[in-house]
């Protein structure tokens, strides 16, 4: 059957122009424009062209995933796109390899529905956010998770990273611990710096530390296992007999640091992560953690997506709260309330 634009025009109450835009997958054509000539192809009998189900795609940026908590995120937000009839594309940042502005480049040049973004630039305070202005402009939908911006009008999801540092000083303290330290990344991330308010927020009100004592056991370092055997071991130096760590993977850092200076986990130095990654609670020992509520946040991400897409958006945060998960790696504070000497 040959395909007649004015019959799909007269049809959609549109332009014939219109209409070849929506053919040919072209940007900036509004959703429910772009509905109504879909409608009227399904009308007249019409297939859909090849290029228009390319818009059935869905974007998912991540940083690397070594942190096994990307990995698991973006596979409870590609089931729930599948279910709903999308198909996700995943794009991983790598450390040398295509930038987050690269990636989104490329997943809207191949027409993509919406795009989610994970840990990306919006939660780096010191970014550009006209990026994201500019995405509204080409009328891309897209959701953030894991950070916050004031300057973009965006859906966010993130886990609530205060109430996460106050579950693990509650628990630390009432384990009998005084000097907690807390190792986490650059302080230029949002979820740094609601971790660290939360951090505070727990210090004073179990321990009754001011904001300037609480300020000598935070320690800044990078998010990997070697960041947080740096930080764990300056955290130790000051005297701390347990740390929390903003991720599992600086937290299996931490107890790198103390086995190497001959101090036990949990005996001389208790270790608390963050993520409850996948198989986190087979380490040696078994890793006390935060969960991260990462089905409900991958769910909500793709709900608030689909809302983008159809024109309803929510353009708020959602803030899930996490759940501390005991294990093996936190115990009891050493009787005198000081690390012993390295055994070294």
């Amino acid at each position: 059957m040959t395909m007649r634009l004015a019959d799909i025009a007269a049809q959609a109450g549109v332009s014939k122009a219109t209409v070849s835009r929506v053919l040919n997958g072209a940007r900036g054509v509004a959703t429910d424009t772009r509905d109504s000539v879909l409608a009227a192809l399904d009308t007249l009998g019409y297939e859909h062209p090849s290029r228009q189900r390319r818009a059935e795609l869905v974007g998912l940026i991540t940083p690397e995933l070594d942190n096994p908590v990307f990995p698991a995120l973006a596979e409870v937000m590609g089931q729930a796109l599948t279910r709903r009839g999308y198909t996700p594309v995943l794009a991983t940042q790598t450390p040398g390899g295509s930038t987050e502005d690269e990636l989104t480049e490329m997943l809207v040049g191949r027409g993509v529905a919406g795009i989610v973004f994970v840990s990306g630039l919006h939660a780096d305070t010191t970014a550009d956010t006209g990026r994201y202005d500019r995405l509204h402009r080409q009328r891309v939908p897209f959701v953030l998770v894991n950070g916050f911006s004031p300057r973009i009008d965006a859906p966010f999801v993130s886990p609530d990273d205060r109430a996460a540092m106050r579950l693990a000083v509650a628990h630390l303290a009432e384990l009998g611990h005084r000097r907690i330290g807390l190792a986490l990344g650059p302080e230029r991330f949002v979820p740094v710096q609601r971790k660290i308010e939360g951090f505070r927020v727990g210090m004073h009100e179990h321990l009754g530390l001011s904001e300037q004592e609480t300020g000598e056991l935070v320690q800044h370092s990078l998010f990997s296992l070697e960041g947080g055997q740096a930080a764990a071991s300056a955290l130790i130096d000051r005297g701390c007999t347990a740390v929390v760590c903003a991720s599992d993977i600086m937290a299996l850092g931490a107890v790198r640091a103390a086995r190497q200076r001959g101090l036990a986990v949990p005996g001389d130095l208790s270790v608390v992560g963050f993520d409850d990654s996948p198989l986190i609670a087979f380490t040696d020992p078994p890793l006390t953690t935060i969960r991260q509520p990462v089905k409900a946040m991958g769910q909500i991400a793709v709900d608030a997506l689909l809302e983008e897409m159809s024109g309803t958006p929510p353009r708020t945060e959602f803030v899930l709260m996490p759940e501390l998960v005991v294990r093996g790696s936190t115990a009891a504070a050493p009787r005198d309330g000081r690390r012993p000497p390295d055994r070294r």
